[in-house]
């Protein structure tokens, strides 16, 4: 029997999973995803490269979509033995900086921070319940979104709140970090003088952000207390003043879980433009109101890699990555196409083509193209925590 790995990464509107062998290559033996969860959400799922017929087509909610593939893909794996489940947990907070084994103390802590990310930490939670129960003799492995952050400093960290407000963790974690973590690698990999150098990763899908790198360590990025600051996103406002929520509180008399439903779920592009919040959706529509909503985000990303240039005082690469950072060639042209003052310069043609690399021979700053593999970042973190106990017993 083949001693096996699963990953579940929540996503705030999706569903990703794969199968990796224990010991071998980083090749999956199986993956699935839901997307758009929603009324129309699919669910998909393979096994070495074959389709598996699901029992619905849909994925109305998380809890829909973890339960119904993960209940097949225990019927598909045959002889694979899952001894441990990696997953995407959106928000460690102050307690968990590397990839943690968990159990019930460490669940009551993770429950603790649903507030600080509701949209994705309780579809977290639920996918470690899930798995528990239908592999009960496995390991389950939480890998944090924040940890990657981890290593920014204080000025990056804080907010011009009284100082205690830092230490009871009112600070920026930032997000996105299993995304940075793979997608500096793979710089790194491909170009390791710029991956060596001052970078600004653009992870832009339903939620999106900015991180702005070092020698391959996060120095600040866009997403600070909660998955809400930054950019714009699908269905989050992002950077907001304080004095609006005060208004919605005092003019409107909007409780604080009527406040959360507007800013995590009635916002972004979906507020922008009154009918979506998916930009493939936005892009075909071709409204007034779909386009400003694209120009608003795109505006609002140009001044995000300003700042993030600022932090890093130079920029010598931008990467995309992200449903819409790897697919939205329109959407790059528009935030790029005006920052020939910072040396980003497109090739047009490369950059239709989603090609790897699609800025301009001789410019000052490389754009590339990087697609993201967060499965994979979760797979390797939780061969690392097992290893001591499993990797050899083979």
């Amino acid at each position: 029997m083949t001693r096996a790995i699963l990953t579940l990464n929540a996503g705030s509107s999706s569903l990703k999973l794969a199968v990796y062998a224990l010991v071998g290559n980083d090749t999956p033996l199986a993956e699935g995803q839901a997307d758009a969860i929603g009324p129309e959400g699919v669910l998909e799922l393979s096994v070495a490269g074959a389709p598996v017929p699901m029992p619905t087509g849909r994925a109305i909610t998380h809890t829909q979509a973890l339960e119904t593939t993960i209940s097949v893909l225990s019927d598909a794996l045959g002889d694979l033995e899952v001894v441990g489940v990696g997953h995407r947990v959106v928000h460690g907070g102050r307690l968990f900086n590397e990839p943690t084994r968990v159990g019930p103390s460490e669940l009551d802590q993770l429950a603790r921070l649903v507030p600080f990310a509701p949209l994705h930490q309780p579809h977290n939670l639920a996918g470690i319940a899930a798995a528990t129960g239908t592999f009960p003799d496995a390991a389950q492995v939480a890998c944090f979104d924040t940890a990657f952050h981890r290593t920014q400093p204080f000025l990056s960290e804080t907010f011009a709140l009284p100082r205690r407000y830092y230490e009871a963790g009112v600070r920026r974690y930032g997000f996105h970090g299993l995304s940075y973590e793979y997608v500096s690698g793979e710089l790194a990999r491909l170009d390791p003088v710029a991956g060596n150098g001052r970078v600004v990763i653009a992870h832009l899908g339903n939620g999106a952000s900015l991180c702005a790198l070092q020698q391959g360590v996060s120095i600040a990025s866009t997403m600070g207390f909660s998955v809400l600051d930054g950019l714009p996103m699908g269905t989050r406002s992002g950077q907001l003043d304080p004095g609006v929520v005060l208004y919605m509180m005092t003019s409107e008399g909007l409780s604080p879980e009527e406040i959360s439903e507007v800013l995590y779920k009635q916002s972004g592009l979906l507020g922008l433009s009154g009918f979506s919040n998916d930009m493939r959706v936005l892009e075909a529509a071709g409204s007034a109101e779909a386009n400003s909503a694209i120009s608003y985000f795109t505006r609002k990303v140009r001044e995000g890699i300003g700042a993030m240039a600022a932090v890093l005082e130079g920029l010598d690469a931008l990467v995309f990555s992200g449903g819409i950072g790897e697919n939205a060639p329109g959407v790059r042209a528009e935030i790029c196409q005006p920052m020939s003052w910072l040396g980003i310069n497109l090739d047009d043609e490369a950059n239709a083509r989603n090609a790897a690399t699609i800025s301009s021979q001789g410019t000052g700053v490389r754009v590339m193209v990087i697609p993201t593999n967060e499965e994979l970042v979760i797979a390797r973190a939780t061969r690392n925590v097992l290893g001591a106990k499993v990797v050899g017993d083979d």
